[in-house]
């Protein structure tokens, strides 16, 4: 009997090694079919999964509570386990440098605590031979184990959307791999257990490493050429929007759109593919560029609400603006590498300290990470500036009577930032308001 078979019997176990808005979801996943243990250093966060809590709002708190995952902060648990998938983030260096450390350490735990005849996937997005050149020397020096003779490994990229309650692990396809045939054929079997939508079968590690940074890398350069199109227009006073709705009755026209790009893949993943790149000698072009333009729309959004303020004769030092959402995606808690965090910096050079209102995100996370403190809704009264920064679903029922009661009564113009173009523009182009959206 193989290890599928044995998994399958409820003989065995699966992992996951990280349990965020990846790695929960697919532990919760497995967990209605067999047996899972669920690890992450933070425990914490072990006590509100364990408590029927979801923090990350990925699933929801009644389905943590109903779940028959593992949940533990004890590494010794993942002896009991012979399939391992990790799943924790891969993020950047100040520098733009990938910090591979929590894949790094994920590998040393796992390793130390790895037995004979195991499985280990990495679903952590990197760069082609992260697993096999990084990992896995680490694995074996932990372990004591022989690669290829003791264990075997595999990948298989996450390609979950956090927050999208339609394009979720289940529906989506997944692309898996394995050392070896043997391998990649129990890899692909275990995904299928969950994955409604199917696996491909890709014909490396390297190759299924390479698929998925290219996939965020892609979108990042096309979300750049839109916002750059948002910059040239807005000089040639032509909507962005209206542009993108007319050129979009082509059939192939691809449908992007201007805005920030947050978050820990789209901003950070190009960056993996261009360090690899530079190592080998080649100096990226497109994809810094891309990523240039994308890293300074938030200097550019602040810069033309100031250039909105005074052409409404509002004193920018001190000016009242209030930024709505601070998430890097709407309807979602997660608040790491948020570009919004860009405009509040860029605002505080001009003398400007924005009230941050975002009912929907982490409040300690963004306290810890980025020293702000959300206010209330009720808080937002006599604005001088109102940015809809992040399009949360509560904020897309305000009207427009709503809407302008946020602002000093005594301002003939009320500045309106709409980054994500989410308002009726021709709702808004009216004598009291002045508004602007990428």
């Amino acid at each position: 009997m193989g290890l599928y078979e044995k998994i399958v019997a409820g003989e065995e176990k699966v992992s996951l090694v990280g349990l965020g808005y990846v790695g929960m979801p697919i532990a919760v996943a497995f967990a209605r079919k067999i047996k899972v243990v669920g690890f992450d250093l933070n425990e914490e966060k072990i006590k509100l999964y364990r408590s029927g809590v979801d923090p990350t709002n990925e699933v929801g708190d009644e389905v943590i509570k109903n779940t028959t995952v593992d949940f533990t902060a004890d590494p010794a648990k993942l002896k009991e386990a012979k399939f391992h998938i990790v799943a924790v983030p891969t993020p950047v260096n100040s520098d733009h440098s990938p910090d591979l450390r929590p894949v790094e350490g994920a590998s040393r735990i796992l390793g130390q605590n790895l037995t004979k005849g195991s499985i280990v996937v990495f679903e952590s997005t990197v760069y082609p031979g992260v697993t096999e050149d990084i990992c896995v020397p680490i694995l074996e020096k932990e372990s004591g184990l022989k690669c290829g003779i003791d264990f075997k490994i595999g990948y298989s990229p996450e390609r979950i959307n956090p927050g999208d309650k339609v394009h979720r692990l289940e529906t989506i396809t997944k692309i898996v791999s394995g050392m070896d045939e043997e391998t990649l054929d129990t890899v692909a079997k275990v995904y299928e257990l969950v994955v409604e939508a199917g696996v491909y079968r890709a014909e490396s590690i390297k190759v299924a490493e390479a698929a998925k940074v290219i996939e965020n890398s892609q979108r990042d350069i096309n979300i750049a050429f839109m916002n750059e199109l948002s910059i040239i227009f807005h000089k040639m006073d032509i909507d962005t929007q209206a542009v993108l709705n007319a050129a979009g009755t082509k059939w192939n026209f691809l449908k992007f759109a201007p805005g920030l790009v947050g978050g820990h893949c789209i901003g950070v993943d190009p960056y993996y593919l261009t360090y690899i790149a530079d190592q080998l000698g080649y100096h990226s072009r497109i994809i810094l560029a891309g990523r240039r333009i994308n890293d300074s729309m938030g200097k550019y959004v602040a810069e033309s609400l100031v250039k909105n303020l005074i052409k409404t004769d509002i004193p920018v030092k001190k000016a009242k603006v209030v930024i709505l959402g601070f998430t890097f995606k709407e309807n979602c808690p997660d608040t790491r590498n948020t570009k919004v965090i860009d405009i509040y910096r860029e605002l505080e050079e001009y003398g400007i300290q924005p009230l941050v209102v975002d009912p929907e995100a982490d409040a300690e996370e963004a306290k810890r990470l980025y020293g702000i403190t959300f206010g209330s809704m009720e808080a937002v009264k006599d604005m001088d500036a109102v940015i809809i920064a992040v399009a949360h679903k509560q904020f897309m029922e305000f009207t427009k009577e709503k809407i302008s009661s946020f602002y000093d009564a005594g301002h003939a113009q009320k500045v309106l930032m709409d980054i994500k173009g989410v308002l009726d523009r021709k709702e808004y182009l009216t004598e009291d308001f002045l508004y602007w959206r990428l």
